[in-house]
């Protein structure tokens, strides 16, 4: 592949947080992505990146060695970012007007960005990403660019999490025609960016509220499957989509039941033949799956703990389909959250983005 030879020159955005933390874990030893540049808020700048961290390392792999002493920048200035970087990751707590503003003043500037964020999700002409199954979007960054008066900068954004543990087994099944679908979420409480010692309000419950998350879950996945034209992405008009989304206390790992019914139905093996053909349509990448797609037999799979790691955290397993007494079909899906639906997400985003050319 064209890329094994270059190393790209790569900055983080929001290193202190927990999706940061799990950039650095994942781009640590890549092949194509050397880390230069730690950039963070204002009270960050200008600390040793332990420093910066301090106790609020979250997760269960160790802080790498080779960032500790690394000083971390202040977000807001980007010349000084400008020269080490050749494209950044952005995963920042702000408000969203603030997102928005600050990842267009990077783009505008000429550094692309691949986020993690939702602020640009929605934004026309930035293609909101799963490469699997929507690459074809990444074209409408020429229409972008023009609009931003840039070359080279431009923005990409990751989907939400959630939906990251259904859209993958439905995205086959679009042949057949799906005309509804309800998917209830079990989301684990990494997306919140908390673990249990931080959140003890979590041990032994469930809270069936996730603000925000339900009109993410429900709309994200048609603009997925939408189309570019004119300049700017379209979304799909059908299947109808119905959610809800729930916080459960499992540490990684979001559960999607999923109900569907088809236009025209397919069999069991139909279902399962397209998942298997389905592949890796990206299988090249360094962090892309062997398989984007594994169905299992057993009648007690998928599980948070036993399978959310599959090849690399970057896999979605779908288990228990079968035939159902209201819908035509129902299904349980599964995807790593904070890997496949965030930082590994969009780190397969920026291979892809390397690979087409675009950085």
């Amino acid at each position: 592949m064209q890329n094994q030879h270059k190393k790209y020159k790569v900055g983080v955005i929001g290193a202190t947080g927990m999706v940061g933390q799990r950039f650095l874990t994942l781009l640590e030893n890549h092949p194509w992505f050397e880390v230069t540049a730690l950039v963070a808020s204002a009270r960050s700048a200008g600390q040793k990146y332990s420093e910066a961290v301090g106790s609020r390392w979250k997760l269960a792999a160790p802080m790498p060695e080779k960032f500790k002493d690394m000083i971390v920048m202040n977000a807001e200035d980007i010349e000084s970012v400008k020269p080490l970087v050749d494209f950044v990751f952005c995963a920042v707590n702000m408000k969203k007007d603030e997102i928005k503003a600050l990842e267009e003043a990077y783009a505008k500037a000429e550094i692309p960005v691949v986020s993690n964020n939702s602020a640009n999700r929605w934004t026309p002409d930035v293609p909101m990403v799963i490469p699997e199954i929507n690459a074809a979007h990444l074209e409408v960054i020429e229409a972008q660019r023009a609009r931003l008066g840039t070359k080279k900068g431009f923005i990409a954004v990751k989907p939400n999490c959630s939906i990251q543990s259904y859209v993958p087994a439905l995205t086959p099944l679009l042949k057949f025609k799906p005309t509804l679908v309800v998917a209830t979420t079990y989301q684990a409480i990494s997306g919140a960016g908390k673990t249990f010692n931080e959140w003890p309000e979590m041990i032994d419950n469930v809270i069936p509220y996730i603000g925000g998350e339900e009109e993410k879950s429900e709309k994200e996945p048609l603009r997925i499957w939408g189309e570019v034209k004119d300049g700017e992405i379209v979304s799909a008009a059908s299947p109808k989509i119905t959610t809800q989304c729930i916080r459960v206390p499992v540490t990684d790992g979001h559960t999607a039941a999923v109900f569907v019914n088809f236009e025209n139905k397919p069999t069991l093996e139909d279902i399962k033949q397209a998942w298997v053909d389905f592949g890796s349509p990206v299988k090249g990448l360094p962090s892309a799956p062997e398989q984007f797609v594994t169905y299992f037999e057993e009648p007690d799979r998928p599980q948070a703990r036993l399978d959310r790691d599959i090849y690399g955290g970057m896999g979605v397993t779908v288990g228990r389909l079968r035939e159902d007494s209201v819908f035509d079909y129902k299904f349980v899906g599964l995807s790593h959250n904070t890997l496949r639906g965030a930082a590994g997400g969009a780190v397969l985003i920026a291979e892809l983005l390397c690979e087409k050319g675009y950085i």
